[in-house]
């Protein structure tokens, strides 16, 4: 055993008071023994983890417990209660840390290779020459160019699995035996995901080194850990190893966690959603994702009963978008001619029907986003046609293209950096109606946004609180009603639900169903996770490098993929 947590509690001071944050949770980690902790945001995973380093945010401390560290190069020793000097001893070199966004855990004015050059100094006292030599050593260890070239490059010129590789050298500086991974691949596409977890797995084994792998993401513990720790709101409610939690969960909310999640094989009309297993303290039957009980439908409900080949036939498409094409220009001359510029959509051409929900898939980086920001006029098309119900809107400016975004509209993947902090929940979705002048009373706006409130399953009182007072969750509720305000009859959705937790998910792609059948709606999508837009479109376009490669039929394709990188993006979903 090289480290074991016994009775271990965690409060918050919140003035005279405090507030119990971690509540008696124990468990060990054994030495080359990966072990996950599983569960959603606010379960306590994280700063569990932070414990483990004396690294807990101001106001909370360890009230109760023991966290005894069993390293080979120190004498038995509670992390607990020892002192910051000691832990200078323990923190990067005997127990280290990947943090969850490489982005901003790197420094943006540092070359990458300086960063982990500081770190192998710092913990080895080496050269300046020897440090540089084990630094490009790092480098070929994570699966880096280990080069000068490389060496001196920013992290902004990375992708962002080159900056998680990045991370994960830097914390293999100090040659820990116990590397601590918060959410290493969530930000992450499927395919880049993999090869990280392939990494990290492979690193794990070659070094004989413990791993603490945090993530909310069943599919990533089953993939690289051993054991498993499941928490919810504090305490750890069942425990063991990956392969028994998986396939014979006792808590209903592992069973919970487990059933949320969009499944490739299966076709539900319904996701199951956590109050569908906690709901009072009763654990509700679990629906079976692979054999209906008689009488349950399968198919998704659509507005539209027609097929698509059919439709084509007997309407005009809602939007039709013909050999479009938008370039960003990177780089000017000083005289303003471009030098240097990216296609990021490339003589795409695709049509959606009234009621039909679209698909769009691809990694980062494939023209997702802009194709979605330039079909509502955020960004101009080069060159090609879009058209709205058989009219022209490609070349729409002020009010024209105002009256057409009052029928598309748009919701961006950050629900909290795309709503106005200052602004209350009602007057944010009473703005949207301003802008749009739909209604002139304001009266009549306030009824509106209480009514659209409701509508996603927000209650009245959410109307005078700010962004900040909610959950991701809510706030994408909140952005939906923001979107429905305009009577909208096309919704883009740009990576609506990627940064939720899969018991939030279902519930946001439960609320667009229902909403699509009750307000007639059509969708567009846009996602890189491939089981959720399965689970959400009846056909999918796929994206690669600004060009559409293959499209269909959402069951076709997951069957019978064409081409080399739709079976590359479906080899990498973790099960």
């Amino acid at each position: 055993m090289i480290c074991s947590v016994n009775n271990l509690t965690i409060k918050l001071r919140e003035g005279s008071s405090s507030r119990t944050i971690i509540r008696d949770i124990s468990f060990s980690l054994e030495p080359g023994v990966s072990t996950g902790i599983v569960g959603e945001s606010g379960s306590g995973k994280t700063i569990t983890a932070l414990s483990l380093l004396k690294l807990l945010p101001p106001g909370m401390h360890i009230s109760k417990g023991q966290i005894r560290w069993h390293g080979s190069n120190a004498r038995d020793v509670d992390l607990a209660t020892l002192e910051e000097k000691g832990f200078q001893q323990i923190r990067g070199r005997q127990i280290a840390m990947i943090f969850q966004e490489p982005m901003t855990s790197l420094n943006p004015s540092r070359r990458c290779g300086w960063q982990i050059r500081e770190a192998v100094s710092l913990h080895s006292g080496a050269s300046l020459k020897r440090a540089t030599s084990q630094t490009l050593q790092l480098l070929k260890e994570v699966h880096l160019p280990a080069d000068m070239v490389f060496y001196n490059k920013y992290p902004h010129q990375l992708s962002g699995g080159q900056r998680q590789r990045i991370m994960i050298a830097m914390a293999l500086a100090g040659n820990p035996s116990l590397l601590i991974a918060d959410e290493p691949t969530t930000a992450l596409d499927v395919t880049v995901q993999k090869k990280i977890l392939d990494l990290l797995d492979e690193i794990r084994r070659n070094r004989g080194m413990s791993m603490l792998f945090i993530s909310h993401d069943l599919g990533v513990i089953r993939q690289i850990c051993d054991n498993a720790l499941v928490m919810y709101q504090g305490e750890v409610v069942e425990s063991g190893r990956v392969v028994d939690l998986f396939d014979d969960p006792k808590h209903p909310y592992t069973r919970g966690l487990i059933s949320c999640r969009p499944m490739l094989e299966s076709n539900l009309a319904r996701l199951p959603t956590l109050a569908d297993f906690l709901s009072s303290g009763q654990e509700v039957k679990q629906p079976d994702r692979r054999h209906p009980e008689p009488g349950q439908t399968v198919n998704k409900p659509e507005t539209r009963t027609a097929t698509p080949g059919q439709a084509q036939q007997e309407e005009i498409p809602l939007l039709e978008v013909s050999d479009l094409h938008t370039r960003y220009v990177l780089k000017k001359s000083f005289f303003g001619k471009q030098l240097h510029s990216l296609e990021a959509v490339d003589s795409v051409s695709f049509h959606v029907y009234q009621g039909e929900t679209l698909g769009l898939i691809g990694e980062s980086g494939c023209g997702k986003s802009t194709l979605g920001r330039t079909l509502i006029g955020l960004i101009r098309a080069r060159k090609g046609e879009i058209k709205y119900k058989g009219e022209s809107v490609t070349q729409l400016r002020g009010k024209k293209l105002n009256e057409y975004r009052r029928k598309v509209q748009f919701i961006f993947q950050d629900p909290f950096s795309s709503l106005n902090p200052t602004l209350k929940t009602g007057p944010s979705i009473m703005e949207v109606m301003r802008v749009h002048g739909i209604y002139s009373a304001r009266k009549q706006r306030q009824e509106a946004a209480l009514g659209l409130l409701d509508d996603v399953g927000l209650p009245g009182e959410s109307f005078n609180r700010y962004p900040h007072e909610f959950s991701g969750g809510q706030r994408q509720r909140i952005g939906l009603a923001r979107a429905l305000a305009t009577g909208p009859e096309l919704i883009i959705c740009d990576e609506s639900v990627s940064s939720l937790d899969v018991s939030v998910q279902a519930q946001i792609l439960n609320l667009l169903n229902e909403l699509k059948d009750k307000l007639k709606l059509t969708y567009i999508f846009i996602s890189h996770d491939l089981a959720v837009v399965k689970y959400m479109a009846a056909r999918i376009l796929v994206m690669k490098d600004g060009r559409l490669v293959e499209q269909g039929p959402s069951s076709d394709l997951f069957l019978h993929p064409e081409t080399d990188y739709l079976r590359e993006l479906i080899d990498a979903i973790l099960e």
